[in-house]
């Protein structure tokens, strides 16, 4: 994507992360922050040296321009720069930006290609539009949480924030559509994301479930109903394997490594719908076995069996794992206060154009003169006027 060239405006996670993403691809992007405030994202999570450690990689391949859009000065330097770019990524509450003449038609006008991506809790039309939307409340209503956890306890969440980041995914998903439109168009578009959408777009057949068979999904914790084997085991040194032995065909070479090849004719364990009636009983005969092996072992053996498995891993075991290492999925790179950050690599992987991580985390600002000298226009006595002001900083 070297060449195209993106203006993110917004805050948090949903739209900065598709920014993210689109500046691991080769986009040149550009990241709107207040002045003296900047993306609260800068003191969020876990906090080293002043600086949040999730600050380094969401802000990745971005240039900071500090610019305050309360003002109409800094929204006319909006204006302009909108009229250099390809893409204006937004996570504004819907009507912000026409509020602050940055609407589309607004930057249209100057710039007939341009393609504005909104990112937003309901999106930019009906009846809930103008409300607050977090990414915790587009999981509760696109469905996710109601079938999230063990069946005798509440809701659960997923430990990340997993609403926002597909609304990112989305978000960038629709910006290459939009982009491959124009390339025969000509034309620029909008991009309406909302957060419960794409959270509602990875329900599967739910609705139909629902509204054609009457079935309502319900809680299951860490397995689905009717599917079995394919659940989280203990072993003997502590640890968590995930097998996922639900095909006939692996079904049978799981009970192989468990040097029981007899249980794979067991009328209860016969066949897919089998082995979904009898689960629990399943589970059990399995977890007796993995508690008696060691983690490493285990995998090996299920390996040389054929059966797909892999440890629950926790952040130890991603740093560490070779296979990660040699996709280049843990990426370190030196943050701002000069201390290595490690960092998911770049997702998916391209043959020709890899991407990559060229640098991390601005400091708030870094990049305010230099953004606007080139693609701003501004001279000399416009910029000491902006900084004089606080438009700038």
């Amino acid at each position: 994507m070297v060449g195209l060239r993106v203006l993110e405006l917004g805050s948090f996670i949903a739209g900065p992360f598709a920014g993210q993403l689109l500046g691991d691809y080769g986009a040149e992007v550009i990241k709107v922050e207040t002045p003296g405030e900047g993306d609260p994202m800068r003191t969020w999570g876990i906090i080293h040296q002043g600086q949040g450690l999730w600050w380094p990689a969401i802000a990745r391949n971005k240039r900071s321009v500090a610019i305050d859009l309360r003002g109409e000065a800094g929204r006319e330097l909006i204006r302009r720069l909108a009229s250099h770019v390809d893409v204006v990524l937004e996570n504004f509450r819907p009507g912000r930006l026409e509020e602050w003449g940055l609407g589309y038609d607004t930057l249209r006008s100057h710039n007939p290609g341009i393609i504005v991506v909104h990112v937003s809790g309901f999106g930019q039309t009906g009846p809930r539009a103008p409300d607050a939307g977090f990414g915790s409340i587009g999981e509760a209503m696109g469905g996710i949480r109601a079938i999230t956890g063990d069946p005798d306890r509440p809701p659960a969440r997923c430990g990340i924030s997993l609403g926002d980041a597909l609304a990112g995914l989305f978000a960038v998903v629709g910006t290459l559509a939009a982009l491959a439109e124009r390339n025969t168009s000509g034309q620029g578009q909008e991009v309406d994301v909302a957060i419960y959408e794409a959270v509602a777009a990875l329900m599967e057949s739910t609705l139909a479930d629902y509204e054609v068979a009457g079935v309502t999904r319900r809680r299951t914790g860490g397995v689905l109903p009717g599917v079995a084997p394919a659940n989280a085991y203990p072993t003997a040194d502590g640890s968590d394997v995930l097998i996922a032995g639900n095909a006939d065909s692996v079904f049978v070479r799981l009970c192989a490594a468990m040097g029981l090849p007899k249980l794979a004719g067991d009328p209860r364990f016969v066949d897919h719908s089998a082995r979904g009636r009898n689960m629990e009983e399943l589970d059990a005969l399995i977890a007796d076995w993995t508690r008696t092996q060691m983690t490493d072992a285990l995998l090996e053996l299920l390996s040389s069996h054929g059966v797909p498995a892999g440890r629950v891993y926790t952040p130890a075991d991603m740093v560490t794992d070779p296979h990660y290492s040699a996709r280049s999925m843990v990426v370190r790179a030196a943050s701002r206060a000069g201390y290595d950050v490690p960092m998911p690599g770049v997702v998916p992987r391209f043959s020709r154009t890899p991407g990559g991580v060229a640098d991390v985390g601005p400091e708030l600002g870094e990049h305010t003169e230099m953004v606007l000298r080139e693609l701003g226009g501004v001279g000399d006595a416009e910029w000491s006027s902006l900084v004089a002001d606080g438009t700038v900083s």
